[in-house]
């Protein structure tokens, strides 16, 4: 199964570009292990960490919780994003962190200076 928890793994969390960087936060996973666990239905990871070059082709700020490896986008087969976020704003970790409400999926984070709560 997976590496870092029971079902995920870090690869799910490199930056896409193929640089490599793979050092997400264990906080951030033990939370989606969370979720998974509670819809009992595997959680796909859109986006984790992302190296500064690849976030700036994402147009995202360089200040953004996914080069600091505290992020990941997610989303689950037959499960809204709202249902996710709903879960998710209980879970500790969540809780005081972001969470990013999206059409297709939801950004959760474990930042430092929550909690923050947006819709995309």
């Amino acid at each position: 199964m997976g590496d870092i928890t029971k079902n995920f793994s870090r690869w799910e969390f490199e930056c896409a570009c193929g640089c490599g960087l793979d050092t997400i936060d264990i906080e951030l996973v033990k939370g989606l292990q969370q979720i998974r666990d509670y819809f009992n239905k595997p959680v796909h990871v859109n986006s984790g960490c992302r190296c500064l070059s690849y976030n700036r082709t994402r147009h995202s700020k360089d200040t953004s919780q996914h080069v600091k490896c505290k992020a990941a986008d997610i989303h689950i087969q037959g499960v809204s994003p709202r249902q996710i976020a709903q879960v998710a704003s209980v879970i500790p970790i969540f809780k005081k962190g972001g969470i990013g409400l999206y059409h297709t999926f939801v950004h959760l984070d474990t930042r430092d200076d929550g909690p923050v709560r947006w819709k995309g």
